[in-house]
């Protein structure tokens, strides 16, 4: 899946390890990915931890899709700054789940994010 994600691959995102409902992946941050204040934009932090996520969640086998997603920002990046995301699974109830990711700069948490996921029948999937 990651392989085929031309978002992950345009911004520069580097999948270092997915399976078992986890996955770690970096990103370097770009002079494109700041907004005007001279910050990364949240968007790119948000990307960041949606692929971890995706990488977590998908790393089961079945196709696996996104069904909601909520995120806290905690510190300021800004270009050259290269940050972490790493997911974790809580916990799969029937065709959902639960995941956490934490985005780092070195020790600094830049953000918190909860990913909802369900499975989805790739025959109907739109």
């Amino acid at each position: 899946m990651f392989a085929a994600d031309r978002a992950a691959q345009d911004l520069g995102i580097e999948l270092l390890e997915a399976g078992g409902g986890s996955a770690l992946l970096r990103m370097t941050v770009a002079a494109d990915m700041l907004n005007g204040h001279g910050t990364a934009h949240g968007g790119i932090v948000f990307t960041l931890a949606d692929t971890a996520f995706a990488c977590a969640c998908n790393s089961h086998g079945p196709v696996t899709v996104a069904a909601g997603a909520d995120i806290v920002f905690a510190a300021p990046v800004v270009e050259g700054d290269v940050l972490m995301a790493s997911a974790r699974e809580r916990t799969r109830f029937g065709r959902s789940g639960i995941y956490d990711v934490t985005v780092l700069r070195g020790s600094t948490v830049i953000a918190e994010f909860r990913g909802r996921s369900r499975v989805v029948d790739k025959g109907t999937e739109r």
